[in-house]
């Protein structure tokens, strides 16, 4: 494990999107900071004395004094005992209190709302899902609305202690004006001003993020990618997305779209002897099938309509046709991988979506593609998380997001 800052959520505005650029210190921002600093290290190290605390941080006794009062005002830390040491001589312990506060995470599908409501330490304390099967953009604004209210009855926690609402959507999720772009999984998610939307319905400050970004801060604050500082989250399923945390932080890019790799690469064409370019869409199949099933259905003509479950089920089960398929897609992700590795060489890929999770037939492949390509090649790893890695990057951002909030509003 790499030495690195204590987990998203303690670690205050770390990957808020709606930071502001430093500005230069003065004495209110000083003492944000040693807030920010010591209640990173309660999240990190509780339960702890003030003294330790001094001590880890170099900020002087007094100080320490003035900012956990601070945090006992916001109600973000409560004293505590540590019978685990024996005798302490009268000190007094800290830890976080993280049913201060809570906020609320939504996964945006297509046919599933996935929501949970998360403490301030980023971990779920409900889950949810909701079938949201050919509601459009507004209608899943409605769903979120019901699906808080009823996670925070099933958390018997007040919803005003929800405090603020992190969402991802399947699309580009425009920085200049916050619409969302390139969703087509959604009907209306096209141009829909989601933050503006959801937050009046919502009733508090909202979040709104591309899906797959949030899956990659999910890895990093609790999956796999937290034993990398630099590393790829590829997400392959309907389309292939990418996260990318570099240094920790996660990359939008300059309008938020970092990551929309199916943008940058063109279908793939065969040259035939005669001259001629075959495409590597079959007659007759939707061209806007994932690449793999389009590969499969020219290699498995007894699977008419194949799914990426059957495909790897053969392979499995040693189909020899099922097998090149399987290799056939290690190939094409290994291009993808290659692509961003060569230019930002990063630790560590992480493969996840509904067919990057097939990591015991895609694994290896891709490991071998990229080590005949490229001289320093990334260690390869399958989604911890699976399926969760959205909403799990959603709460922990959350967590973040609602302590800054209870901290602007303490100082004003």
């Amino acid at each position: 494990m790499i030495d690195r800052p204590p987990p998203v959520p303690y670690a205050g505005a770390m990957n808020n999107p709606t930071a502001k650029p430093y500005a230069g210190a003065t004495s209110a921002t000083v003492r944000e900071l040693n807030l920010r600093t010591v209640w990173g290290l309660i999240g990190a190290s509780a339960p702890i004395s003030r003294a330790e605390i001094s001590r880890a941080t170099g900020i002087s006794k007094p100080t320490v004094s003035a900012v956990l009062e601070d945090l006992l005002q916001i109600g973000l830390v409560a004293e505590t005992a540590d019978d685990s040491r024996g005798f302490t001589y009268g000190a007094v312990f800290f830890k976080p209190r993280p049913e201060a506060a809570y906020a609320v995470a939504f996964d945006v599908g297509a046919r599933r709302l996935r929501g949970a409501l998360a403490g301030l330490d980023g971990a779920e304390v409900v889950r949810l899902d909701a079938e949201v099967d050919k509601l459009d953009a507004p209608g899943m604004v409605t769903a979120a609305v019901r699906l808080a209210r009823e996670l925070a009855e099933a958390a018997g926690v007040p919803q005003s202690s929800v405090r603020h609402a992190v969402i991802g959507v399947p699309g580009v999720v425009d920085r200049r004006d916050g619409r969302v772009r390139q969703a087509a999984n959604v009907t209306g998610m096209e141009g829909f001003a989601a933050q503006e939307q959801f937050s009046a319905a919502l009733g508090m400050p909202v979040t709104v993020e591309n899906d797959i970004h949030l899956a990659a801060h999910g890895e990093y604050a609790r999956g796999c990618g937290g034993s990398a500082d630099s590393f790829l989250f590829l997400s392959i399923g309907t389309g292939v997305g990418a996260g990318l945390v570099l240094g920790g932080h996660l990359h939008r890019g300059f309008k938020g779209a970092a990551g929309e790799l199916d943008d940058a690469f063109e279908p793939e064409y065969t040259d035939n002897a005669d001259g001629t370019r075959e495409s590597s869409v079959p007659t007759g199949t939707d061209p806007c099938a994932p690449a793999l099933m389009q590969y499969a259905a020219r290699k498995l003509p007894g699977e008419p309509e194949p799914t990426p479950e059957r495909v790897f089920e053969l392979a499995r089960a040693g189909d020899p046709a099922a097998l090149d398929v399987a290799h056939e897609e290690a190939r094409r992700i290994a291009n993808y991988v290659a692509v961003a590795a060569a230019v930002v060489d990063v630790e560590l890929v992480v493969l996840g979506g509904g067919i990057g999770l097939n990591g015991d037939l895609l694994l290896a492949p891709v490991a071998e593609h990229l080590a005949a390509r490229l001289p320093y090649p990334p260690r390869l790893e399958t989604s911890a998380l699976g399926s969760g890695a959205v909403l799990a990057g959603a709460a922990s951002l959350g967590a973040s997001l609602t302590v800054e909030q209870l901290i602007r509003e303490y100082f004003g």
